[in-house]
């Protein structure tokens, strides 16, 4: 079994939600990522979500879009991200990790030659922005094969066909958009998040997690008490970005800095 799958069955066993961080590789220093990485799981995220550097990330808002620069300027790119989860997976084998990224490196590399890689080196999951189900049904066949589950986004402005298309071909989890925007935009509708929870939970029996507009632990809970879990990501680039402006190099200040964002969300969705 998946380790995504493998994880959601752990914590529905053990009543609780997921806690899904984001993070962009190689922002804001190459050697920043790995040690952040493991402090995530050591603070208690269940799943990491590694942003793959890309030079047009058009769902990101502004302190995202900004990382992506950044990790670039600093050289990172797919290859290095699957050389880092490989890293990764030297000493933590059971977290899982999703790449989220989009599709012109993953074309660019060969979806049989980036399956490949993936599988070699420990992935769990892919979520490509992108790649719309329409035009995705090649990559999910290749993925399946592979035991790579396919995440895919549902939004506000979802139509009913379209949610379920993506609930029939998706796999791990369903990654539901609670903003009509991009990523760190606006404040959370909590009532408007529950109705299409509900709705999009009424088409499949995949779990529903919940991101965009999480910002602390009040608002990882509500959003958690009315899906499966929730995805934070913003928040915690942000945090990294303003102590690279501040003139930080020691990576352990990064995995300190994020740890303490990261427990106070899992104290949240817990007590």
């Amino acid at each position: 079994m998946n380790r995504i799958n493998k994880r959601f069955e752990t914590l529905r066993q053990q009543g609780r939600k997921a806690l899904i961080p984001y993070l962009v590789l190689g922002d804001p220093a190459r050697d920043v990522t790995l040690p952040v990485m493991h402090a995530m799981v050591k603070s208690g995220a269940d799943i990491i979500e590694l942003g793959v550097p890309f030079s047009d990330p058009t769902a990101e808002g502004p302190v995202i879009q900004k990382a992506h620069e950044r990790a670039l300027l600093n050289g990172s790119s797919l290859r290095d991200a699957l050389a880092l989860v490989a890293q990764f997976r030297e000493t933590d084998p059971d977290t899982p990790v999703l790449l989220m990224g989009y599709a012109n490196p993953i074309e660019r590399m060969g979806y049989e030659t980036f399956i490949a890689a993936a599988v070699s080196a420990g992935v769990d999951g892919v979520l490509t922005v992108d790649l719309p189900p329409e035009e995705a049904e090649e990559f999910n066949q290749h993925l399946g094969k592979a035991g790579i589950e396919n995440i895919f986004l549902l939004a506000p402005t979802s139509s009913n066909d379209r949610q379920k298309m993506v609930t029939g071909m998706a796999g791990g989890f369903i990654y539901y958009v609670s903003l009509k925007g991009v990523t760190g935009a606006g404040n959370l509708d909590v009532a408007s998040v529950k109705q299409h929870v509900d709705h999009i939970r009424s088409l499949t029996d995949l779990p529903v997690c919940v991101g965009f507009g999480i910002k602390d632990g009040a608002s990882a809970r509500s959003v958690a008490e009315l899906s499966d879990g929730a995805v934070v990501g913003s928040v915690l680039v942000n945090r990294m970005a303003g102590l690279a402006e501040a003139g930080e190099s020691d990576p352990a200040a990064y995995a300190s800095a994020v740890s303490e964002l990261i427990t106070e969300m899992r104290n949240a969705l817990d007590n």
